[in-house]
């Protein structure tokens, strides 16, 4: 058996405890030479100092994790100084702002450093085929521009990878209240909030819509068409519930369900981008999710959602498809 004494059991003890720090550093030093540092006003060397390592899955969900955790930093900076942001209009209601532009960038760099042949389809540039033609990033890097622009804490970062039409990977940040959500086809629904420990996700348990907290999206502007059915829908719901909730992030709509948060979610008139991770995290939290439109496709692709528990989708269902 081999002996130390004790400056030397304290000096191993040491080395060990630093071990972490070490991969870190390790990061961050890679990360400072990247070309995008050099272009953005907030550098990927900085941001990555701070950011946490977590290793919980795929090299995939990891890169996934790490492109949002940069994003969040640089979201983070931009929103403290939110008035002094240059804003655009797309359209009515509906803002793109410099760190909008900003945070995609850096996400789609990452990814594809990652994975050049993968497709691309991201809400401020498009989309684009890949070498692969059976695998697709989808991202929003700012879900909830409006409530960003208007200094509610209320927004995140989605990001979804898409194989043969099916989302199998998805990671959600709410920078803001630095709280991470992800999940892998078959591996659970997990959270990384402030505590640093990962936290497995389960959808609540409630089986009564008389004690259930629901949330929605209400149409507004370019999307006011919808406005009639969905006001018939809360006019069936709100009576006999225990309230409804519009919170302006699709993206966290699902995370919260998935955490149970709340107890069921409805919507429509989205683009794949604002669901599609929320759609695979909610699911393996065990929650039951389809488009509001009976026997249609996947959610992300019809651009609608509704999901809750199963005790009590089918009468949750029946309420808002009525």
């Amino acid at each position: 058996m081999l002996y130390l004494q004790p400056c030397q059991r304290l000096a191993v003890f040491g080395f060990i405890q630093f071990l972490p720090n070490l991969r870190i550093l390790s990061n961050w030093i890679g990360d400072s030479f990247s070309p995008l540092a050099f272009r953005s006003n907030v550098s990927i060397a900085a941001l990555r100092f701070n950011e946490r390592v977590i290793m919980p899955g795929s090299a995939n969900l990891n890169t996934m994790i790490k492109a949002a955790r940069i994003a969040g930093r640089s979201l983070v900076k931009d929103f403290r100084e939110v008035e002094n942001l240059q804003v655009s209009r797309k359209g009515a209601g509906d803002f793109v702002s410099k760190a909008d532009t900003a945070a995609e960038g850096i996400i789609r760099e990452i990814l594809s450093e990652a994975r050049p042949t993968y497709g691309w389809l991201g809400e401020e540039t498009g989309g684009s085929d890949g070498e692969d033609p059976t695998r697709r990033w989808i991202v929003d890097p700012l879900d909830g521009t409006t409530n960003f622009l208007h200094g509610l804490p209320h927004w995140a970062i989605s990001i979804a990878l898409e194989h043969k039409g099916k989302v199998v990977s998805g990671v959600i940040f709410d920078a803001a209240k630095d709280e991470l959500f992800f999940a892998e086809k078959g591996t659970g629904a997990w959270m990384n909030g402030p505590s640093m420990k990962d936290e497995r996700l389960r959808v609540s348990a409630r089986a009564r819509v008389s004690d259930s907290l629901y949330a929605t999206g209400i149409p507004f502007a370019a999307s006011v068409d919808d406005l009639p059915s969905t006001m018939q829908q809360l006019k069936r719901l709100m009576p006999i519930c225990a309230g409804v909730r519009r919170f302006g992030s699709a993206a966290l709509d699902l995370a919260y369900v998935a955490a149970g948060r709340y107890d069921g979610y409805w919507e429509r008139g989205l683009k794949s981008w604002d669901i599609a991770a929320g759609v695979i995290i909610a699911r393996e939290a065990g929650a039951i999710v389809e488009a509001l439109e009976e026997h249609g496709d996947e959610p992300h692709a019809l651009g609608s959602v509704i999901c809750s528990n199963d005790s009590q989708f089918n009468e949750f269902k029946k309420i808002i498809r009525m």
